[in-house]
């Protein structure tokens, strides 16, 4: 009976089977079902995550853009100004630029003029050690332009971006001619970081403390990373390192070879010194008593303020910096506005000769014109209008301020080592 039963059985397992798993009209088609009904609403469901990550691609593409960046500085300059100014109040500050008289702005003029021949000698330097010639008369002018630009216009960098590409294309080399400036900007930089160091290190200051306790890990990273340029400059075979063993042999040239590094050094020491003596007289103007070896330190904290590209003209960091400095010194926050605003005026004061060359520029401009357009001017009516658009062109490039022609007494080839 046994034996019946499991015949009897079999068949029935052998249904059950080929209906449950095995037929292709079973719970295979059910569930294809389900799948193409879930496909549509899985896209649709997709779609609101593909618009905001969209969204957000176009937002940080426009958080990115220079215009955004310029804006932003310029507002963030009003903002730290207008915070200032209304919890401070604009009393100190009004008498501080009161004080400001004909011996002041003479002060500010000739510590302008040391200061800017001084760069201007520097930037010829750097320029030199890359193999392109610059005549000091003309990198004087050229720096007037670039500080009278950076104090007028918003971000603070416009006029050294001005003077790096129009003396490289003067020069028939962008690139070095950019190099160039960088590299003088950089020089400018290293002086001010390591007198600030050892000014911050010495002196009584209200981040002495916080200066000496990150001095070490500072060293030390500083030391590591220039382990890692060595290193990658010693890597011949690897592409990048091709492009730093560059950047390095042109700093070196530039900064640091025995034909320009003391060249260097000396003027980024007087152009240092330059603006730490502009910073007295304006403590001195608005009412500040304190000693020079006092106003050091925070000189040297405003100076590093004034690096960062957040400010209209020059204002906002610095005022913000300098108001904390001197209140946590004990001197006021209302006297740090009120120094760190009359710095800012004599700075400008000292830039006015830069409009003048941008004024002179544009005036020889338009002379260089109007005396070679009679001798070009074509004879036949038809040759004249095929010809006005060219010479308008001309007139709106060589009228324009900002316009570089080989009149100018500028060098149009560059000049090996």
């Amino acid at each position: 009976m046994a034996e019946a039963a499991t015949a009897l059985l079999k068949p029935l397992a052998g249904e059950a089977a080929g209906a449950g798993g095995s037929s292709p009209g079973g719970s295979g088609a059910p569930a294809r079902g389900e799948r193409g009904a879930s496909g549509p609403a899985e896209s649709s469901a997709s779609l609101p995550a593909q618009t905001s990550t969209a969204r957000t691609g176009a937002l940080l593409a426009r958080l990115n853009s220079p215009a955004f960046r310029t804006h932003f500085g310029t507002a963030a300059g009003v903002v730290i100004l207008g915070v200032l100014l209304w919890r401070l109040g604009t009393g100190v500050l009004l008498d501080g630029l009161r004080r400001i008289d004909a011996t002041t702005l003479l002060a500010a003029t000739g510590i302008g003029v040391a200061t800017t021949v001084c760069s201007a000698w520097r930037w010829q330097l750097v320029a030199r050690g890359l193999g392109i010639r610059l005549p000091l008369g003309a990198a004087v002018a050229d720096y007037y332009r670039a500080l009278f630009l950076n104090a007028a216009l918003p971000g603070g960098v416009l006029g050294d971006v001005h003077r790096a590409v129009r003396h490289g294309q003067s020069a028939g080399d962008v690139r070095r001619g950019v190099k160039a400036v960088v590299l003088e900007r950089v020089a400018g930089q290293i002086a001010l970081a390591v007198f600030g160091a050892a000014v911050l290190l010495t002196l009584p200051s209200p981040v002495r403390s916080d200066v000496r306790v990150l001095a070490l890990p500072v060293a030390l990273a500083a030391a590591a990373a220039f382990a890692v340029l060595r290193a990658v400059r010693g890597n011949r075979a690897s592409a990048p390192g091709g492009g730093v063993r560059r950047f390095l042999a042109e700093a070196r040239h530039g900064l640091f070879s025995r034909r320009s590094g003391p060249g260097v050094a000396l003027s980024s020491a007087v152009v240092l010194a330059g603006h730490l003596a502009m910073f007295v007289v304006a403590a001195r103007v608005a009412g500040s008593a304190a000693s020079v070896a006092v106003l050091l330190p925070l000189a040297v904290l405003a100076l590093v303020a004034m690096g960062l590209p957040l400010n209209v003209g020059g204002f906002g960091p610095r005022e913000g910096v300098t108001a904390w400095a001197f209140g946590a010194a004990g001197l006021g926050a209302s006297s740090g506005v009120a120094v760190a605003v009359v710095y800012g005026v004599l700075s400008f004061v000292a830039a006015l000769p830069g409009a003048v060359v941008l004024v002179a520029r544009w005036w020889t401009g338009l002379r260089g014109y109007s005396g070679t357009a009679p001798a070009s001017a074509p004879s036949a009516d038809v040759s004249s209008a095929k010809s006005a658009p060219n010479e308008s062109a001309r007139l709106a490039s060589s009228s324009f301020p900002f316009s570089a022609e080989p009149r100018e007494g500028r060098p149009m080839t560059p000049e090996s080592v």
